[in-house]
């Protein structure tokens, strides 16, 4: 198991810090996910969190020295400081101001990348999903939150501090819950996992019909707001949410998003499934360490 990694050209490490899971993996120069291992987002301190993410990396190479490897790419709910040196996941109290870029590299002699996880995904769908040859595009995760990263151009969107393409602080409610980030209404309070369990009572899984159609409406409404604004006529959304839900949440984000992208340069704007299926949070991970390494993954 250890040596099957010997068969290809110094792959990347890919890992994927979200509110639910962590995983990891290795993704090879073709953006193919070739190794992966998984665990709960659970630990009492920042640190016990830590060593959980550890583990699972050493898992998913299973006896393979991490030194042979290219690199280390890190897609991780926001915020954070540039370059990740600092995270704050709004979904893992755990950490806040955690320097996860440093303790990576330290534990694991590889040079890291860290960016936001939508970001990530944003990456891997130009790269090798439902984006490929596409110039302009937003890539979203609904899933336990939501996150976006936008491409323009053909560059990914960095901002200040890179948090660039935050949707799920869009307000789509202005009458609506409290978010974590302490607004009101945002898409994030309305349409995530964490907000329909908070709502329903029950995993998001067993949603209604009703909830399942308000949920892409509202994802949709957000979708049209970034539209109208930067001029762009692609989604690719992702997530156990989005996914999950499937023809239901997409039917009716698209129907919503037809209804609010009426001016001229967003109309025709399409909502669809993000290509890379389970896989793209990995292969987004993946993407970040190859752009790192000056890797041509078809984003600048």
């Amino acid at each position: 198991a250890a040596s099957d990694l010997q068969r290809f050209p110094r792959p990347t490490l890919a890992v994927d810090v979200g509110g639910t899971k962590l995983a990891a993996g290795v993704v090879d120069r073709s953006g193919r996910l070739v190794r992966r291992a998984q665990a709960a987002t659970a630990g009492a301190d920042a640190d016990a969190l830590f060593e959980v993410l550890v583990g699972v990396v050493l898992e998913a190479l299973d006896g393979t020295d991490p030194t042979v490897l290219a690199g280390c790419g890190v897609g991780t709910g926001g915020p954070m400081t540039a370059g990740g040196v600092a995270v704050s996941p709004l979904n893992i109290p755990q950490w806040r101001d955690f320097p996860l870029r440093d303790r990576l590299a330290e534990r694991l002699g590889l040079a890291v990348w860290v960016d936001n996880d939508a970001k990530a995904l944003a990456l891997g769908e130009g790269w090798q999903g439902a984006a490929r040859g596409a110039g302009d595009y937003v890539a979203m995760v609904v899933s336990t939150g939501v996150g976006g990263g936008i491409v323009l151009d053909g560059r990914l969107l960095n901002g200040h501090a890179g948090n660039a393409g935050h949707i799920g602080h869009l307000i789509v409610e202005p009458a609506g819950r409290r978010c974590g980030c302490g607004a009101y209404g945002c898409l994030e309070a309305e349409a995530s996992g964490t907000a329909i369990r908070a709502v329903t009572g029950a995993h998001p899984r067993d949603a209604s019909l009703e909830v399942r159609q308000r949920t892409g409406t509202l994802v949709g409404r957000a979708v049209a707001s970034v539209a109208n604004l930067l001029d762009l006529r692609l989604a690719c959304v992702a997530g156990s949410v989005a996914l999950g839900y499937g023809a239901t949440f997409f039917d009716a984000a698209q129907a919503e998003l037809d209804r609010s992208a009426r001016i001229g340069h967003a109309r025709g704007a399409r909502i669809v499934p993000g290509g890379l299926g389970a896989d793209g949070p990995l292969v987004g991970a993946g993407a970040v360490g190859w752009r790192g390494l000056g890797h041509d993954v078809g984003v600048r």
